[in-house]
């Protein structure tokens, strides 16, 4: 492999644990924010989407691990479930800033 490709391939490794950080730390400040408010069905969510991340890390390793000729479909599948964990986090700060 190239070290043009092993270059790329960690670059997209580095923006999706950025991602995947930044993620966390969201869903520690949104879960303070609804223990505090007595929001018991969003700390439900909450922890529904904790376990979601960790099924985005252990995506992740996979990532890191992966071969040509699963890269591509491991990013596309990591990917994807960044973004509906991230929509996710999205929707659940929208219903306890409005609350």
């Amino acid at each position: 492999m190239s070290t043009g490709m092993n270059m790329a391939k960690k670059a997209v490794q580095d923006k999706i644990e950025s991602q995947i950080h930044s993620i966390q730390a969201r869903l520690e400040l949104l879960k303070a924010k609804a223990e505090a408010a007595k929001a018991n069905a969003e700390l439900k969510l909450i922890a529904d989407l904790l376990t979601k991340k960790l099924a985005v890390d252990q995506k992740l390793s996979e990532l890191k691990k992966s071969g040509e000729t699963t890269y591509q479909q491991t990013k596309s599948e990591l990917e994807s479930r960044v973004a509906d964990v991230e929509k996710s986090v999205k929707a659940i700060e929208a219903k306890l800033k409005a609350a």
